[in-house]
Protein backbone atom coordinates (compact mmCIF):
# COMPACT_ATOMS: atom_id res chain seq x y z
CA UNK A 1 0.00 0.00 0.00
CA UNK A 2 1.47 3.36 -1.00
CA UNK A 3 1.42 5.62 2.02
CA UNK A 4 0.50 9.28 2.33
CA UNK A 5 1.45 9.24 6.03
CA UNK A 6 4.64 8.84 8.03
CA UNK A 7 2.74 6.97 10.78
CA UNK A 8 1.55 3.82 8.99
CA UNK A 9 0.37 2.75 5.53
CA UNK A 10 -2.36 5.08 4.23
CA UNK A 11 -3.86 5.26 0.74
CA UNK A 12 -6.18 7.82 -0.84
CA UNK A 13 -8.82 5.51 -2.32
CA UNK A 14 -11.20 8.10 -3.78
CA UNK A 15 -11.49 11.83 -4.37
CA UNK A 16 -14.90 13.13 -5.39
CA UNK A 17 -16.67 16.44 -5.80
CA UNK A 18 -20.08 16.69 -4.13
CA UNK A 19 -21.53 19.98 -5.29
CA UNK A 20 -19.55 22.70 -3.52
CA UNK A 21 -17.76 20.12 -1.33
CA UNK A 22 -14.83 17.77 -1.84
CA UNK A 23 -14.85 14.24 -0.43
CA UNK A 24 -11.49 12.49 -0.01
CA UNK A 25 -11.50 8.96 1.40
CA UNK A 26 -8.38 7.48 2.98
CA UNK A 27 -7.77 3.87 3.92
CA UNK A 28 -5.67 3.50 7.07
CA UNK A 29 -3.83 0.32 8.00
CA UNK A 30 -2.44 1.09 11.47
CA UNK A 31 -1.22 -2.42 12.26
CA UNK A 32 -1.45 -1.64 15.98
CA UNK A 33 -3.98 -4.29 17.05
CA UNK A 34 -3.80 -8.10 17.36
CA UNK A 35 -5.86 -8.40 14.17
CA UNK A 36 -3.50 -7.27 11.42
CA UNK A 37 -6.27 -7.21 8.81
CA UNK A 38 -7.94 -4.12 10.28
CA UNK A 39 -8.29 -1.25 7.80
CA UNK A 40 -10.18 1.94 8.53
CA UNK A 41 -11.82 4.29 6.05
CA UNK A 42 -11.66 7.98 6.97
CA UNK A 43 -13.43 10.63 4.88
CA UNK A 44 -12.16 14.20 4.81
CA UNK A 45 -14.55 16.91 3.72
CA UNK A 46 -13.47 20.23 2.27
CA UNK A 47 -14.57 23.02 -0.04
CA UNK A 48 -14.14 21.92 -3.64
CA UNK A 49 -12.81 25.28 -4.79
CA UNK A 50 -10.21 25.50 -2.03
CA UNK A 51 -7.24 23.20 -2.66
CA UNK A 52 -5.95 23.34 0.90
CA UNK A 53 -7.45 22.73 4.35
CA UNK A 54 -6.76 25.31 7.03
CA UNK A 55 -9.69 25.07 9.39
CA UNK A 56 -9.95 23.60 12.87
CA UNK A 57 -10.12 19.78 12.57
CA UNK A 58 -13.24 17.98 13.83
CA UNK A 59 -13.66 14.18 13.99
CA UNK A 60 -17.24 12.84 13.82
CA UNK A 61 -17.89 9.32 15.18
CA UNK A 62 -21.05 7.53 14.04
CA UNK A 63 -23.20 5.34 16.26
CA UNK A 64 -24.31 1.72 16.04
CA UNK A 65 -25.80 0.31 12.80
CA UNK A 66 -24.54 3.42 11.04
CA UNK A 67 -21.74 4.81 8.85
CA UNK A 68 -20.36 8.10 7.53
CA UNK A 69 -23.67 8.97 5.87
CA UNK A 70 -25.12 9.82 9.27
CA UNK A 71 -22.99 12.97 9.10
CA UNK A 72 -22.86 13.67 5.39
CA UNK A 73 -25.25 12.62 2.62
CA UNK A 74 -24.31 12.26 -1.08
CA UNK A 75 -26.37 15.41 -1.68
CA UNK A 76 -24.14 17.39 0.67
CA UNK A 77 -26.48 17.53 3.66
CA UNK A 78 -25.68 16.82 7.31
CA UNK A 79 -23.76 18.23 10.24
CA UNK A 80 -20.46 17.32 8.57
CA UNK A 81 -21.32 19.35 5.48
CA UNK A 82 -22.59 22.23 7.61
CA UNK A 83 -19.36 22.45 9.61
CA UNK A 84 -17.26 22.20 6.46
CA UNK A 85 -19.05 25.17 4.91
CA UNK A 86 -18.33 27.12 8.10
CA UNK A 87 -14.63 26.51 7.58
CA UNK A 88 -13.96 23.50 9.81
CA UNK A 89 -11.74 20.64 8.63
CA UNK A 90 -14.13 17.69 8.97
CA UNK A 91 -13.02 14.04 9.27
CA UNK A 92 -15.46 11.13 9.39
CA UNK A 93 -14.07 7.67 10.30
CA UNK A 94 -16.04 4.47 9.81
CA UNK A 95 -15.55 1.74 12.38
CA UNK A 96 -14.31 -1.75 11.47
CA UNK A 97 -16.73 -3.42 9.08
CA UNK A 98 -18.87 -0.30 8.57
CA UNK A 99 -19.32 1.64 5.37
CA UNK A 100 -16.08 1.71 3.42
CA UNK A 101 -14.10 0.00 6.19
CA UNK A 102 -13.85 -3.65 5.20
CA UNK A 103 -14.63 -6.41 7.65
CA UNK A 104 -11.53 -7.58 9.46
CA UNK A 105 -10.67 -11.25 9.97
CA UNK A 106 -11.98 -11.28 13.56
CA UNK A 107 -15.00 -9.11 12.74
CA UNK A 108 -17.47 -11.04 14.89
CA UNK A 109 -15.27 -10.42 17.96
CA UNK A 110 -14.98 -6.65 17.48
CA UNK A 111 -15.69 -4.66 20.65
CA UNK A 112 -15.72 -1.08 21.88
CA UNK A 113 -12.51 -2.04 23.68
CA UNK A 114 -10.84 -2.57 20.29
CA UNK A 115 -12.16 0.66 18.82
CA UNK A 116 -11.05 2.65 21.87
CA UNK A 117 -7.65 1.03 22.46
CA UNK A 118 -6.46 0.73 18.85
CA UNK A 119 -8.60 2.53 16.27
CA UNK A 120 -9.30 5.94 17.82
CA UNK A 121 -5.63 6.56 18.73
CA UNK A 122 -4.61 5.79 15.12
CA UNK A 123 -7.36 8.02 13.71
CA UNK A 124 -6.47 10.86 16.06
CA UNK A 125 -2.76 10.65 15.23
CA UNK A 126 -3.46 10.62 11.49
CA UNK A 127 -5.80 13.61 11.62
CA UNK A 128 -3.32 15.58 13.71
CA UNK A 129 -0.51 14.70 11.30
CA UNK A 130 -2.50 15.75 8.24
CA UNK A 131 -4.10 18.89 9.69
CA UNK A 132 -1.23 20.10 11.86
CA UNK A 133 -3.71 20.80 14.68
CA UNK A 134 -5.24 18.95 17.62
CA UNK A 135 -8.75 17.83 16.59
CA UNK A 136 -12.06 18.16 18.39
CA UNK A 137 -14.16 14.99 18.64
CA UNK A 138 -17.94 14.52 18.44
CA UNK A 139 -19.56 11.13 19.05
CA UNK A 140 -23.18 10.08 18.69
CA UNK A 141 -24.57 7.11 20.66
CA UNK A 142 -22.07 4.23 20.33
CA UNK A 143 -19.59 6.67 18.83
CA UNK A 144 -19.83 8.69 22.03
CA UNK A 145 -19.46 5.55 24.14
CA UNK A 146 -16.32 4.63 22.21
CA UNK A 147 -14.96 8.15 22.73
CA UNK A 148 -15.73 7.94 26.46
CA UNK A 149 -13.99 4.56 26.68
CA UNK A 150 -10.91 5.90 24.90
CA UNK A 151 -10.72 8.90 27.21
CA UNK A 152 -11.47 6.92 30.37
CA UNK A 153 -8.92 4.28 29.41
CA UNK A 154 -6.34 6.99 28.65
CA UNK A 155 -5.86 5.61 25.15
CA UNK A 156 -6.27 9.15 23.80
CA UNK A 157 -5.85 12.51 25.48
CA UNK A 158 -4.58 16.05 25.00
CA UNK A 159 -2.03 15.17 22.26
CA UNK A 160 -4.91 14.29 19.91
CA UNK A 161 -8.06 15.64 21.64
CA UNK A 162 -8.85 19.35 21.99
CA UNK A 163 -12.40 18.74 23.28
CA UNK A 164 -15.02 16.00 23.37
CA UNK A 165 -18.76 16.22 22.69
CA UNK A 166 -21.16 13.38 23.50
CA UNK A 167 -24.60 13.17 21.87
CA UNK A 168 -27.10 10.61 23.20
CA UNK A 169 -24.32 8.85 25.10
CA UNK A 170 -24.80 6.82 28.27
CA UNK A 171 -23.83 3.54 29.94
CA UNK A 172 -26.04 3.75 33.03
CA UNK A 173 -29.46 2.61 31.85
CA UNK A 174 -30.43 -0.48 33.84
CA UNK A 175 -31.56 -3.69 32.16
CA UNK A 176 -32.80 -5.63 35.18
CA UNK A 177 -33.07 -9.07 33.55
CA UNK A 178 -29.31 -8.95 32.89
CA UNK A 179 -28.76 -8.64 36.64
CA UNK A 180 -30.01 -12.22 36.97
CA UNK A 181 -27.02 -14.48 36.15
CA UNK A 182 -29.00 -17.33 34.52
CA UNK A 183 -30.70 -14.83 32.19
CA UNK A 184 -27.36 -13.28 31.23
CA UNK A 185 -25.78 -16.71 30.69
CA UNK A 186 -28.68 -17.82 28.51
CA UNK A 187 -28.50 -14.63 26.49
CA UNK A 188 -24.79 -15.08 25.91
CA UNK A 189 -25.30 -18.70 24.86
CA UNK A 190 -27.88 -17.68 22.26
CA UNK A 191 -25.96 -14.67 20.92
CA UNK A 192 -22.74 -16.62 20.47
CA UNK A 193 -24.47 -18.63 17.75
CA UNK A 194 -24.52 -15.51 15.55
CA UNK A 195 -21.72 -13.54 13.91
CA UNK A 196 -23.60 -10.26 13.73
CA UNK A 197 -26.80 -8.36 14.39
CA UNK A 198 -28.57 -7.13 11.26
CA UNK A 199 -29.42 -3.43 11.29
CA UNK A 200 -31.94 -3.81 8.47
CA UNK A 201 -33.77 -6.73 10.08
CA UNK A 202 -33.87 -4.97 13.43
CA UNK A 203 -34.87 -1.73 11.68
CA UNK A 204 -32.05 0.09 13.43
CA UNK A 205 -29.99 1.28 10.49
CA UNK A 206 -28.15 0.37 7.28
CA UNK A 207 -25.20 -1.46 8.88
CA UNK A 208 -24.70 -4.70 10.81
CA UNK A 209 -22.99 -4.88 14.18
CA UNK A 210 -20.58 -7.65 15.26
CA UNK A 211 -21.88 -9.93 17.97
CA UNK A 212 -18.84 -9.04 20.06
CA UNK A 213 -20.37 -5.63 20.79
CA UNK A 214 -23.57 -7.19 22.10
CA UNK A 215 -21.67 -9.61 24.33
CA UNK A 216 -19.50 -6.79 25.63
CA UNK A 217 -22.49 -4.59 26.53
CA UNK A 218 -24.15 -7.51 28.31
CA UNK A 219 -21.09 -7.71 30.52
CA UNK A 220 -21.32 -3.98 31.29
CA UNK A 221 -24.93 -4.27 32.35
CA UNK A 222 -24.59 -7.59 34.21
CA UNK A 223 -24.80 -8.07 37.98
CA UNK A 224 -21.18 -7.12 38.68
CA UNK A 225 -20.54 -5.34 35.41
CA UNK A 226 -18.61 -2.13 34.90
CA UNK A 227 -17.85 0.20 32.01
CA UNK A 228 -14.37 -1.07 31.21
CA UNK A 229 -12.42 -4.13 30.17
CA UNK A 230 -10.24 -6.62 32.01
CA UNK A 231 -7.38 -4.13 32.23
CA UNK A 232 -8.98 -0.77 32.92
CA UNK A 233 -12.03 0.78 34.55
CA UNK A 234 -13.08 3.35 31.96
CA UNK A 235 -15.81 4.77 34.18
CA UNK A 236 -13.33 5.57 36.96
CA UNK A 237 -10.94 7.00 34.37
CA UNK A 238 -13.52 9.55 33.20
CA UNK A 239 -13.09 11.33 36.53
CA UNK A 240 -9.52 12.13 35.51
CA UNK A 241 -10.49 13.74 32.18
CA UNK A 242 -9.60 17.44 32.14
CA UNK A 243 -10.49 18.32 28.55
CA UNK A 244 -13.48 20.56 27.75
CA UNK A 245 -16.60 18.38 27.44
CA UNK A 246 -20.07 18.90 26.02
CA UNK A 247 -22.83 16.36 26.69
CA UNK A 248 -26.17 16.57 24.86
CA UNK A 249 -29.28 14.50 25.53
CA UNK A 250 -32.74 14.61 23.96
CA UNK A 251 -35.99 14.84 25.91
CA UNK A 252 -37.68 12.42 23.49
CA UNK A 253 -34.84 9.89 23.47
CA UNK A 254 -36.11 6.67 25.06
CA UNK A 255 -33.03 4.66 24.07
CA UNK A 256 -30.52 6.86 25.90
CA UNK A 257 -32.59 8.92 28.38
CA UNK A 258 -31.48 12.30 29.64
CA UNK A 259 -30.89 11.15 33.22
CA UNK A 260 -28.45 8.47 32.07
CA UNK A 261 -26.61 10.88 29.75
CA UNK A 262 -26.39 13.29 32.67
CA UNK A 263 -24.81 10.61 34.83
CA UNK A 264 -21.97 10.15 32.36
CA UNK A 265 -21.56 13.92 32.17
CA UNK A 266 -21.35 14.18 35.97
CA UNK A 267 -18.66 11.49 36.04
CA UNK A 268 -16.32 13.50 33.81
CA UNK A 269 -13.82 15.42 35.90
CA UNK A 270 -13.33 18.34 33.52
CA UNK A 271 -13.45 21.85 34.91
CA UNK A 272 -14.99 23.15 31.68
CA UNK A 273 -18.06 21.14 30.74
CA UNK A 274 -21.65 21.80 29.71
CA UNK A 275 -24.80 19.70 29.58
CA UNK A 276 -27.79 20.35 27.30
CA UNK A 277 -31.13 18.55 27.16
CA UNK A 278 -32.95 19.15 23.89
CA UNK A 279 -36.58 19.60 24.88
CA UNK A 280 -39.47 22.04 24.99
CA UNK A 281 -38.96 22.74 28.68
CA UNK A 282 -35.45 23.89 27.87
CA UNK A 283 -36.65 26.35 25.24
CA UNK A 284 -36.40 24.21 22.10
CA UNK A 285 -39.17 23.84 19.55
CA UNK A 286 -39.65 20.12 20.18
CA UNK A 287 -38.59 17.15 22.29
CA UNK A 288 -35.85 15.78 20.06
CA UNK A 289 -35.33 12.03 19.58
CA UNK A 290 -32.21 9.89 19.52
CA UNK A 291 -31.51 10.38 15.81
CA UNK A 292 -33.44 13.63 15.32
CA UNK A 293 -31.13 15.41 17.74
CA UNK A 294 -28.59 15.56 14.89
CA UNK A 295 -30.46 14.50 11.74
CA UNK A 296 -33.61 16.57 11.19
CA UNK A 297 -34.69 19.95 9.90
CA UNK A 298 -35.13 21.12 13.48
CA UNK A 299 -31.56 20.05 14.28
CA UNK A 300 -30.30 22.16 11.38
CA UNK A 301 -31.73 25.32 12.88
CA UNK A 302 -31.46 24.63 16.62
CA UNK A 303 -28.67 22.12 17.25
CA UNK A 304 -26.06 22.54 14.53
CA UNK A 305 -25.43 26.22 15.40
CA UNK A 306 -24.85 25.17 19.02
CA UNK A 307 -22.24 22.66 17.87
CA UNK A 308 -20.48 25.33 15.84
CA UNK A 309 -20.47 27.70 18.81
CA UNK A 310 -19.03 24.99 21.03
CA UNK A 311 -16.25 24.21 18.56
CA UNK A 312 -15.40 27.90 18.32
CA UNK A 313 -15.29 28.45 22.10
CA UNK A 314 -15.57 25.74 24.75
CA UNK A 315 -15.36 28.16 27.69
CA UNK A 316 -18.46 30.26 27.07
CA UNK A 317 -21.90 29.02 28.09
CA UNK A 318 -24.14 27.89 25.24
CA UNK A 319 -27.28 29.00 27.09
CA UNK A 320 -27.38 32.41 25.37
CA UNK A 321 -30.85 33.85 25.66
CA UNK A 322 -32.24 30.51 26.89
CA UNK A 323 -31.29 30.44 30.58
CA UNK A 324 -32.66 26.91 31.07
CA UNK A 325 -30.98 25.44 28.00
CA UNK A 326 -27.59 24.45 29.39
CA UNK A 327 -25.95 23.80 32.71
CA UNK A 328 -22.28 24.67 32.81
CA UNK A 329 -19.63 23.74 35.33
Amino acid sequence: MQSSSNLFPVALISAERRGDLSEDVYRLKPGNSPDGTVELAVTRLGMADKPTHGGVPVILLHGSFSNRRFWFSPKGLGLGAYLTRLGFDVWIPEMRGHGLSQRNQNYRKNRVADYARYDLPAIGAFVREQSGQVPHWIGHSLGGITLAAALGGEYIGEPVVASAAFFGTQVSRTYWPLKIPPVEWSGRFILKRFAQLSGSRLKRGPEDEPIGLALESMRWYGLFGRFGDADKDWWAGLAEVRLPVLAVSAAGDHQDPAWACRKLFDQVGSEHKQFINLGREQGFGDNFGHVEMLVSKAAQTEVWPLVARWLADQHTSLSGDKPDLASAV
